[in-house]
């Protein structure tokens, strides 16, 4: 028995594909996997089959042409091709996000593409897709174009290659906001985008801080927050959360001293500051913040709004660094602090007049505002 590939189309009505299957089984050929993609010329069928070895290519495709198949394509095949396509597809993921780099090596493989180029100039949307062409769009900029002789590329492989080339650009980008944090003190710092396996060190920060830290930070107490509550801050459905870590070298182990917050809610982003209290007045909110803002402004948002209580005045101090006027309303105990982000003014301290103070803090979450603790 050998294996082979088979790839032929088919009319996209009912009972077709059973009668280019039984075309297949009268000749004791055996499938072992198949995959139907949808085109506008009919349901393209991508079997995978153990044949006998007296069958060979002629066969197969007079085979698929009994069954009432045309175009078809038949090469022989390996037995990596028995891994499932989503297992394989996820393999080849895992290798992108160890290697953004990679992205074009990746392509080759899940599509045995003969050629892939990378170009600066972008795709032309109605070229993505061709008979033996594919063009895809790099979001970091420009385009790939991949050939292969045979079989013609489909549009649910196209969808898989882009998908693949938008998580390359998404992790190329997680890494370039990597940087290290030089304090005036001389301390350095990583910070960098959290991800969920910094739960255990975010626990470790919360309990590393004082009961008024992190009642500046939640406002609704100083109890630990629950580490569900956690996992939903280190990875919000919008927006993005940073933490700042020792570099742990000559051997120590990383630690997380710091994490911002900044979650999207329409047009506006709420942000939130817990520093580690023995890293306190040492300019680490300070940065932190200036890099929320600036990924606000990149992403868009027409404004930052930020929660924090009145007595809280580090923070204040961290906003008017920003150096632009915003206003700030209070409500008792409460100041709720909004930073215009559509253009940036020229600079100028927070402002002040009757009612209004300057102030800063950040509570991602609507229902129960947060506070900024610093």
């Amino acid at each position: 028995m050998a294996l082979w590939r088979i790839r032929a189309t088919v009319d996209d009505r009912p009972g077709y594909l059973s009668v280019l299957t039984a075309s297949l089984a009268l000749r004791g050929v055996n499938i072992l996997t198949v995959q139907v993609h949808t085109t506008e010329a009919g349901a393209v069928d991508d079997f995978l089959v153990d044949a006998p070895d007296t069958i060979d290519e002629a066969d197969l495709v007079a085979a698929v042409e009994r069954g009432r198949g045309r175009d078809c394509w038949v090469a022989r095949s390996e037995a990596r091709g028995l891994v499932d396509q989503p297992t394989r597809v996820l393999g080849l993921a895992t290798r992108l996000v160890r290697d953004p780099e990679g992205a074009g090596e990746v392509l080759r493989t899940m599509l045995g593409a003969d050629e892939v180029v990378w170009r600066p100039t972008p795709a032309v949307p109605h070229d993505a897709v061709g008979a033996t062409t594919m063009l895809l769009n790099d979001p970091a900029g420009g385009s790939y174009e991949l050939a292969r002789r045979a079989p013609s590329f489909t549009p649910a492989e196209y969808a898989r290659a882009q998908a693949l080339v938008e998580l390359a650009s998404a992790v190329a980008r997680r890494e370039a906001d990597r940087v290290t944090l030089a304090l005036p003190d001389g301390a350095e710092l990583t910070v960098r985008p959290a991800t969920a396996d910094d739960l255990a060190g975010v626990v470790a920060l919360h309990e590393g801080c004082s009961a008024r830290s992190r009642h500046r930070r939640y406002l609704s107490g100083a109890a630990l927050p629950s580490p569900s509550r956690l996992r939903r801050l280190l990875a919000p459905a919008r927006g993005v959360t940073l933490v700042a870590t020792t570099t742990g070298s000559d051997g120590a182990a990383e630690s997380v001293v710091a994490m911002a917050n900044l979650l999207a809610e329409g047009d506006e982003a709420e942000l939130a500051l817990l520093v580690r209290d023995d890293w306190q007045r040492r300019g680490v909110g300070t940065a932190l913040l200036r890099r929320l803002v600036g990924h606000a402004e990149r992403s868009g948002y027409a404004a930052l709004v930020l929660h924090t209580q009145a007595e809280n005045a580090p923070m204040m101090r961290t906003v008017a660094r920003l150096g632009r006027p915003v206003p700030v309303e209070r409500d008792g105990s409460l100041l709720t602090v909004t930073v215009p982000l559509a253009a940036r003014p020229a600079g100028g301290p927070v402002t002040h007049d009757t009612g209004r103070t300057g102030a800063v803090a950040g509570g991602p979450e609507r229902a129960r505002p947060a506070g900024g603790g610093r």
